[in-house]
């Protein structure tokens, strides 16, 4: 493995950190000011949005970006410090049209649209003029298996009819959301095969019986792009609405999940990159006790602690983005749980020391702190709690025990 980035990757690193400095780094505030009154603050991202995109810095995620389509053309491995100075400011990634759940959207349609589908929501998600969301989290079933999902797709002659109820849909309250892909039961027979009865639908905001119930607060905060609950009640959309074929839900949710998986734990390094650098800048500035904090042992451990976590985190996901440019999605699976599992716990550890030595402060909204905590533990469930994420690495490691069994019998000391 080279982790050595080519001189165009780095030159496109200068890049973007110049424009996060110059550009987003000085709307921060304005955004949080507008975002507190409950509103999208999308008169700061759009200006931003074309200046980025005339920056060369657009649609950045996307391994298989045709000629056609604007963007730049990066493998994972290139893209991960980019996504990591994104993840400094939480809401940039929209800025450069790299902001879920439309990066996992746009690979979906990628592999599946038809050519109508494509020219009526690919095209616009890639040139930034919409948003959409991913509606597979139900609020009655335990979702981290997604073969429990209840939401039925009824075929009604040459219409499916939708029922059901979800929720922590992110997105679905962004002023541009135009579309959301709606995973449910297509066949409930009682025999049919659990991983081959879902399938995916692509639904207009705007469909009769679609209402958004709630924006659902995370830790007590409220995202303005929304992590909403809606109410499917007897909506109904053309079949050539349909994603993929009947019964490949299921298959087409795990080929999504991969990539965003990935692109979550590449900021998540950002933004404990960031809770470091503000920790030290603290630890050197207050004083307690006729000492700066920075004396003190146990503060010089947990920014040590810190710093070495965040490096193997680092090389954990780059290990994994390497495999996936060179095997494919599905042969990093293991390593994807593994970086998965490892990021959000990460992410809690570090900032939860960033928070202690801010003291009081760093419980406020005066810093990001607070925030990256909350995010950070919301890691540990979405795209997968910590425990299936174990499970998957813990299995791989059985099977390869079995295949091996009696390996280890050599090195037993006794007779």
């Amino acid at each position: 493995m080279d982790f050595q980035y080519p001189p165009d990757n780095e030159a496109m690193q200068d890049t973007l950190r110049k424009f996060m400095r110059r550009h987003v780094l000085p709307a921060n505030q304005q955004w949080h000011r507008q975002a507190m009154l409950g509103a999208h603050p999308g008169d700061v991202v759009e200006p931003l949005k074309a200046l980025a995109r005339q920056a060369g810095l657009w649609n950045l995620f996307l391994p298989g970006l045709r000629e056609e389509e604007p963007g730049t053309r990066l493998t994972n491995l290139e893209y991960a410090p980019l996504a990591e100075i994104m993840g400094r400011i939480p809401w940039a990634a929209e800025v450069f049209n790299c902001n879920a759940p439309d990066t996992g959207n746009i690979e979906l349609l990628h592999l599946f649209a038809t050519a109508d589908q494509s020219d009526l929501w690919l095209k616009p998600l890639l040139e930034g003029r919409m948003r959409s969301c991913f509606a597979m989290t139900e609020p009655d079933v335990a979702s981290s298996d997604a073969t429990n999902i209840r939401t039925t797709i009824r075929r009604d002659g040459d219409e499916y009819v939708l029922n059901g109820r979800k929720w922590f849909i992110t997105g679905a309250a962004h002023p541009n959301c135009r579309l959301v892909i709606v995973m449910g039961s297509s066949d409930e027979s009682p025999d049919a095969d659990r991983h081959h009865r879902h399938s995916m639908v692509l639904v207009p905001m705007n469909t009769q019986g679609l209402e958004i119930l709630r924006n659902v607060p995370i830790m007590h905060h409220v995202s303005p792009e929304g992590h909403c609950e809606l109410l499917f009640r007897d909506v109904r959309v053309p079949v050539a609405n349909l994603l993929g074929q009947e019964g490949e839900g299921f298959s087409m949710a795990q080929a999504r999940l991969g990539p965003g998986r990935v692109h979550h734990c590449m900021r998540t390094i950002g933004q404990c990159e960031l809770a470091i650098e503000m920790m030290c800048e603290r630890a050197l500035e207050r004083r307690a006790f006729g000492k700066y904090l920075s004396d003190y042992a146990n503060v010089q451990d947990w920014i040590g602690y810190s710093r070495v976590e965040i490096d193997q985190a680092r090389l954990l996901v780059l290990r994994a983005a390497w495999l996936m440019d060179r095997q494919g999605n599905e042969a990093a699976r293991i390593d994807v749980s593994a970086i998965k599992l490892v990021a959000g716990q990460l992410q809690t550890r570090v900032l939860d020391r960033a928070i202690q030595v801010f003291g009081a402060m760093g419980l406020t909204p005066d810093t990001p702190l607070a925030f990256l905590w909350t995010w950070g533990r919301a890691m540990r469930f979405l795209d997968g709690p910590d425990e299936v994420h174990l499970r998957t690495v813990a299995r791989n490691e059985l099977a390869k025990a079995r295949a091996n069994r009696g390996a280890t019998a050599a090195y037993y000391l006794l007779p």
